[in-house]
This record gives C-alpha cells, sequence and structure tokens, in this order.
C-alpha cells in the first residue's frame, strides 16, 4: 500500500472485528504510516450490530485519522452512475469504490471480484 489513503469495506471491518491476523497487521501499518482510514457510512452501517461488543470497530471510528464518509446527494449521485456504467447494484460497493478511485486509495476488501467489477482500475487489496 502506497497511497496516504486506505478505503474499508465491511469485510474489512468485519475481519477487524473478527481479530483476523492479517487484517490485524494491515491495520497497524496503517497507523504507524499516518494514513487516513476512510470508511463509507454504509460500511459502518453494514459491520455494526452490537455497541458493547464491538471494540475493535470502535476504537477504529473513534481514531483521528478514521473519517467516516456519509452518503449525501452528491455522492450518492456519482456512486449511481458508476454503478450504472459497472453494471452493478450495491450501493455500499459503489461508494467504496467511488471513494478508492476519488483519493486514489488502496481498498481492502473481502469481495475483490465485487469492487473490481465496479472499477477495474483501483489498486484492491484482498483481506
Amino acid at each position: 500500500m502506497n497511497a496516504d489513503v486506505v478505503v474499508f469495506d465491511t469485510g474489512a471491518l468485519i475481519a477487524l472485528e473478527r481479530r483476523q491476523a492479517r487484517m490485524w497487521r494491515l491495520v497497524q501499518r496503517v497507523v504507524r504510516e499516518h494514513r487516513r482510514i476512510i470508511v463509507p457510512a454504509g460500511v459502518l452501517a453494514q459491520a455494526w450490530r452490537d455497541d458493547t461488543r464491538q471494540h475493535a470497530i470502535s476504537r477504529l471510528i473513534k481514531g483521528r485519522t478514521t473519517l467516516i464518509d456519509p452518503l449525501n446527494k452528491e455522492t450518492a449521485r456519482q456512486a449511481g452512475a458508476l454503478l450504472g456504467r459497472a453494471g452493478a447494484s450495491d450501493v455500499v460497493d459503489g461508494h467504496v469504490a467511488l471513494l478508492g478511485a476519488k483519493f486514489r486509495a488502496p481498498v481492502l476488501t473481502s469481495d475483490p471480484d465485487a469492487i473490481g467489477k465496479i472499477d477495474p482500475a483501483l489498486t484492491i487489496v484482498c483481506i
């Protein structure tokens, strides 16, 4: 990963919460290198289930380098257009891909085929 920014999809947050070794190493590297972590709001909604049990995600989203990107009107339109061009329909994946392209950032994902279909030019890190 060479970008100053990384984008997480839902699978990345779930892997973090499950304490999967590869994901923990990636997050530690990102933090150590002072990179910004971008989590689309829909990704957080898909991964979040219980305030009392999701300590790893909670710690990540409270971090100074983590940004939760909202799905506002303009972002929704851009993600929808991107999905239309790709022949895809998952709004959250569209938002992930849009942010990856916008920031020229690697996307950490457990579903590289879905994200890659939306934008084959993205740098995808499979977790």
